[in-house]
């Protein structure tokens, strides 16, 4: 046994543990000869044979068997089962089943099992599947059609009851009282409960509240009922600590030590006055820490001395667990006290497998391979049994071999059976756990659900997640097709060759790139470091400077003071380019550009690498800068300088992999403040990779961060020259870089007008076919229906609309809920929002920052004055005086054509939908004419397709929040008045820095024809318009890589209408031809066009041709069409590029050569959060 610190010591090591050690390590602490190995899997044989030889399984193991994870109908069901109780409208009801119960093959299930309740619930389910789906033809179609109309109250009441009978399997009652008297006959039969009041993961205090009053109510009911002497004889409660405090988080660790621990001491206190046990159930990993605080906490109170029934929950998938037993066995020595044990196989595998991919840590808390598992419980079991003097063991488990194990390893320690008992889930394992109560005399308690069938929810997918798996041993042993050797195979010899089937975090993206480092925020020992490291870059000591890199004597601009916008301290300075110093950096880069472009893309690669490597390196002072400039938590300056990272390999990877172009020459990147490392880092890196010289214009008032990245470029390699920091305000700096004709390039994240403006600015002075790469903002929205679990939607509303202040592009703006479900989700959404804290973001545990200035912070207080004014602030948090803080805030809207522009900022505009009013819905959102993201909260699968191929967005999210597009698996832009595309972090994104080496000259040719009117060339673009329509558009996809349970796909659309204009009949057949290869219509104006299309549209394609000329004109007098195509001379192009740039709304291409057709596309992007109704199934069935 040793010190508590040093054992707390080793548990905090050990979090990402290496597995294959920690299984070396367990299986020489389990000790277990050849000799005992046979005798365990002789004996739980045995015991499978017993079980089998019952007349059937139990009901709800039968079901699992027939219903197996790896079969639609599991899946379908499991997803019915989680959302079905909770919606309150009926058509959304009906909705939902037919979603769900229409596409699987019911039938197939018939006469397979034993078990009545599965025989009666697929004989219901096929009946009514066939109902839901299309009638055919004939009499029988005609009767199929009539039952479909009238028989939706039945068909909807039929399944209604089928879930809550699946939900009573699981759950003992829907009240402690009625619990109790359905125990009674277990009880006589010798068994003990264990009850679990449902409920986790409060949002609010209103809910913990809620909870802790559940709680205590079954503890005093409880006490009537605990009447023998010995704690282990009576019932018992197991607590969720999640469920008594709304932000029992690590970061929040000084206010749950205040709170919680009083909380569940009060209830511990009333337990033991009951003499009846109290177990802390365990929870995810990121909360063990944190939960052995609270439990130290409340075990040394000294009223609860004397009492041997506090219990700890240790889960064997965990790598620490060892460590923790050995910490709890010197915590009750400390104490003078015997604590309980319950030892599980753990029920968040894989979402704790997802999160540690998520956040690109250096392993995984649990264990990858199921036999790892298995072991790690046997060995942990030993352990238990070795200690029976301070902790009473208790072994739930369902699997005849753990069991067997357990019984041996007990036998050859010399324990008797008195000295443990095993636990069992309510409806699950009974035929196993009645013959060793019979035969063994040990001792069972049944852990038994508490509450509504409609609380089921996260409790009931955890159970089917994990016993549907086809590797459980309730699915393995219902099933007797699986010989019972097989199900009790030895983990021991089968961990030797079991494979991970999953992707360490590291290896997310492999083998193309690394995964760029994360930082666990809720590792104790990895905060503890990395604030340690930081501290060196602290107000008092450390100042920053940015200048520009061709500065000239003499010529410096203007001078800017940084302060933290925060606290109003000084953070640095910065001096901004003046007029000679803006010369030399052009002409110093245009010089630099031939040698640049002549280095070989895998050099301009590896330097990329690089740099990607110092900010890894460099990461404290990011981290500093981003709080301290920029008002970014810790959490946000992390993923800041993963995804500029994350930019500077992908790039690099891109490039190498890509055929053989040619750069454009010098590109102006202009960035925002509030990515100023990421979006910074992803322009450049895109442009210097592909051969360009780069000048990189920051905002003005994030001027610090861009100058340590161009050092750290600068210090990898990057010629001084190639890319060079031009710091300076926009009308001064930012208007030069934008039209002077020497730049090739423009690569801009900001405003909408700002966009406008640069694309005028180079219409009139660059190229014509210079390049414009723009990202603009969004009114994003988010729909959310009546089957969303409002704690999942409320988790991501409060990220999408108020992380980082809401100052991100992607953030959420408008909400959509449907009425139905508007009262339950607003009100828990205006709890959470009372939970957040806003304050210093250096301090780690504020979850909001200021927004970026004064200015910006004036703007949005007038804003919501005038929606208080007229009494439409539907909730607003209070904001600190000091800094420019703008308090979270949410308003009344009828909807998202009230909303005139972005308002940037922690402000969330709600409206509300019926049900049959959702069409409507997403007509309102396409109008807006906004594409940048938008998020759907569905159970609906028929929805998520539908909304998915309607919604015009470039980023389009289900089930999980819509900001934190990460690079390669989310790329990120979005179309219409967000910006021009191509995506950022995605695979198209670098063919607009270069292009294919082709042999062009542009046309002399000049159309001699008579002009067209706009009248008619608005006729004929609506009759392309009809012929897309007649046609279809089925967009190419491409699946990319990404953590598990998350699916990402890429969708490539054509951009629609293509105005192609020669200016000779070559050219213009060149241009149809390429621009239908992309799936547009076509419009030919041109000589030749009416041939062209007669040739070209021979098979229906959507093609119009008029041997006619058109003006520029057309375009500023209303012609509409998605990008234009002229091959012609600069001095013929520039009037349709001032045209283009003079127009309202959207930024429209000009394409100007073959190669740049391959703009005529518009990429969404669309991400499924597969694991919202509960869990990973894909994942878990493959255990």
């Amino acid at each position: 046994m040793g010190d508590l610190n040093e054992l707390r010591g080793r548990i905090r090591a050990a979090i990402l543990a290496d597995e294959a050690q920690t299984i070396a390590r367990l299986k020489a602490d389990a000790a277990l000869s050849e000799a005992d190995r046979a005798a365990i899997g002789q004996r739980a044989l045995k015991l499978v044979e017993k079980v089998r030889a019952a007349q059937s399984s139990g009901m709800l193991e039968s079901f699992l068997a027939e219903y197996s994870l790896s079969t639609d109908e599991g899946i379908a069901l499991m997803c019915l089962a989680e959302a079905l109780l909770r919606v309150p409208d009926n058509r959304t009801i009906d909705d939902l089943i037919e979603d769900k119960i229409a596409p699987s093959r019911w039938a197939e299930h018939l006469d397979r099992a034993n078990s009545a309740l599965v025989n009666v619930s697929t004989l219901a389910l096929t009946l009514t599947g066939s109902v839901l789906r299309e009638g055919g033809a004939g009499i029988a179609g005609t009767i199929k059609n009539f039952v479909q109309r009238i028989g939706e109250p039945v068909i909807r009441s039929a399944v209604m009851q089928a879930m809550k009978i699946l939900g009573s399997q699981f759950v003992l009652g829907r009240d402690i009282e009625e619990a109790t008297r359905i125990a009674r006959k277990a009880e006589r039969d010798g068994f003990t409960y264990s009850y679990d009041m449902l409920g986790e993961a409060a949002r609010t205090e209103a809910d913990a509240k809620r909870y802790r009053a559940a709680y205590a109510e079954a503890i005093a009911v409880l006490a009537t009922r605990s009447t023998a002497g010995s704690v282990r004889d009576n019932p018992g409660v197991s607590v969720k600590l999640s469920a008594l405090h709304p932000r029992y988080e690590f970061m929040k660790r000084e206010r749950v030590m205040d709170e919680l621990v009083e909380r569940t001491l009060a209830l511990a206190m009333m337990a033991r006055g009951a003499n009846m046990g109290f177990n802390i159930d365990a929870e995810e990993a990121d909360r063990l820490d944190l939960s052995l605080d609270v439990i130290a906490a409340v075990l040394a109170d000294e009223r609860l001395a004397g009492w041997d029934g506090f219990g700890i929950v240790v889960q064997a998938y965990g790598q620490r667990a060892s460590h923790v037993i050995d910490w709890i066995e010197a915590l009750a020595e400390t104490l003078d006290r015997r604590i309980m044990v319950r030892l599980v196989k753990g029920a968040y595998w894989d979402s704790e497998i997802k999160r540690a991919q998520v956040l690109g840590l250096g392993g995984f808390p649990v264990f990858t391979r199921k036999p790892a598992t298995d072991v790690s419980y046997i060995a942990n079991a030993k352990r238990l049994l070795s200690k029976t003097g301070r902790i009473y063991p208790q072994f739930a488990t369902h699997n005849a071999h753990t069991v067997a194990a357990v019984l041996e390893l007990a036998q050859g320690l010399g324990v008797g059976n008195d000295a443990f008992e095993f636990q069992r889930l309510h409806g699950m394992g009974e035929r196993l756990h009645e013959i060793i109560h019979d035969e063994q005399q040990t001792r069972t308690r049944i852990y038994a659900p508490v509450g509504r069938h409609a609380d089921l929810l996260a409790y009931l997918v955890r159970r089917l997640l994990e016993n549907g798996a086809n590797g459980s041993f309730v699915n393995m042993i219902a099933d007797r097709d699986v010989p019972a050797a097989a199900v009790v195979e030895d983990p021991f010899e089968a961990v030797e060759s079991a494979v991970a089937k999953v992707r360490a975090p590291a290896e997310l993206f492999a083998p193309r790139r690394g995964n760029s480092r994360g930082h666990d925020l809720t590792d104790p020992l990895a905060v503890n470091y990395l604030l340690a490291d930081r501290d060196r870059f602290r107000p008092s000591e450390k100042r920053w400077h940015a200048v520009p890199a061709s500065l000239v004597a003499g010529s410096q601009g203007e001078q800017f003071s940084i302060i933290s916008p925060a606290t109003g301290e000084p953070v640095g300075d910065a001096i901004g380019a003046g007029p000679e110093t803006l010369e030399l950096a052009i002409a110093s880069a245009r010089d630099a550009a031939p040698g640049w472009a002549a280095r070989p893309v895998a050099e301009r690669a590896l330097l990329l690498r690089q740099v990607a490597d110092l900010y890894e390196d460099n990461a404290a002072e990011f981290f500093a800068l981003c709080a301290r400039e920029a008002g970014k938590t810790l959490n946000d300056a992390v993923s800041e300088v993963r995804e500029a990272v994350d930019f500077l390999r992908y790039y690099a990877a891109e490039a190498e992999a890509s055929e053989a172009r040619q750069p454009l020459g010098v590109f102006t990147c202009i960035s925002p403040w509030n990515f100023p490392l990421a979006i910074f880092t992803g322009q450049i890196a895109a442009a210097l990779v592909a051969g360009n010289t780069v000048l990189a214009k920051p905002a003005e008032t994030t001027p610090l961060i861009a100058a340590l990245a161009v050092r750290l470029m600068v210090q990898a390699g990057i010629p001084e020259d190639v890319v060079q920091l031009v710091p300076g305000s926009g009308p001064l700096v930012g208007s030069v870089l934008t039209s002077d004709p020497r730049i090739d390039g423009v690569c801009f994240t900001g405003s909408l007008a700002t966009a406008k403006a640069i694309d005028v600015k180079m219409a009139d002075n660059l190229a014509a076919g210079a390049a414009l790469i723009a990202e603009t903002g969004g009114l994003n929205a988010m729909i959310v229906d009546s089957t969303a679990l409002p704690e999942q939607a409320v988790r991501d509303i409060l990220a999408s609309a108020f992380q980082s202040a809401g100052q991100r592009c992607s953030a959420l703006r408008i909400l959509y809920v449907q009425e139905d479900a508007a009262e339950r989700t607003l009100e828990m959404l205006y709890g959470a929002m009372d939970e957040l804290k806003l304050g210093d973001p250096w301090d780690l545990s504020v979850d909001i920052g200021p927004v970026i200035d004064q200015k910006a912070k004036a703007k949005m207080d007038a804003y919501i004055a005038e929606f208080a004014a007229r009494d439409a602030v539907l909730h607003q948090l209070a904001a600190p005086e000091q800094g420019t803080f703008v308090p979270p805030t949410v308003l009344k809207v009828s909807g998202i054509a009230e909303m005139k522009e972005e308002i940037f900022g922690p402000v969330l505009h709600v409206a509300t939908f019926k049900a049959e009013e959702l069409d409507a819905v997403v007509t309102a959102i396409n109008a807006s004419g906004f594409g940048l993201t938008f998020g759907l909260h569905t159970r609906i699968d028929g929805r998520v397709e539908e909304l998915s191929d309607r919604i015009r967005a470039g980023n389009i999210y289900v089930n999980r929040n819509q900001i934190g597009a990460v690079v390669g698996s989310q790329p990120f832009g979005g179309e219409g008045l967000s910006g021009t595309g191509p995506k950022a972090g995605g695979p198209n994104y670098l063919k607009r820095f270069w292009r294919p080496a082709e042999a062009f000259e542009p046309s002399t040719g000049v159309n001699p024809l008579s002009g067209l009117s706009i009248g008619f060339a608005i006729a004929a673009v609506d009759q392309v318009k009809i012929g897309i329509e007649r046609v279809g558009i089925e967009p190419a996809q491409e699946l990319l890589p990404g953590p598990t349970g998350e699916s990402n796909t890429l969708y490539t659309w054509p951009r629609g209408v293509v105005l192609c204009l020669g200016p000779d009949t070559q050219s213009a057949l060149q241009q149809a031809t390429l621009a239908l290869e992309q799936g547009n219509g076509v419009l030919v104006v041109a000589p030749g066009a009416s041939r062209i299309a007669e040739a070209l549209g021979a098979n229906g394609e959507p093609i119009g041709g008029l041997d006619k000329k058109l003006s520029p004109a057309a375009i500023e007098a209303g012609l509409n069409v998605d990008a234009i195509m002229h091959f012609g001379t600069d001095a013929d192009l520039r009037p349709w590029r001032q045209a283009l740039s003079r127009r309202e709304g959207m930024i429209i291409p000009l394409v100007t050569r073959p190669s740049d057709a391959e703009r005529l596309i518009t990429e969404r992007h669309v991400c499924i959060d597969t694991t919202a109704s509960g869990g990973n199934a894909e994942l878990l069935a493959g255990q």
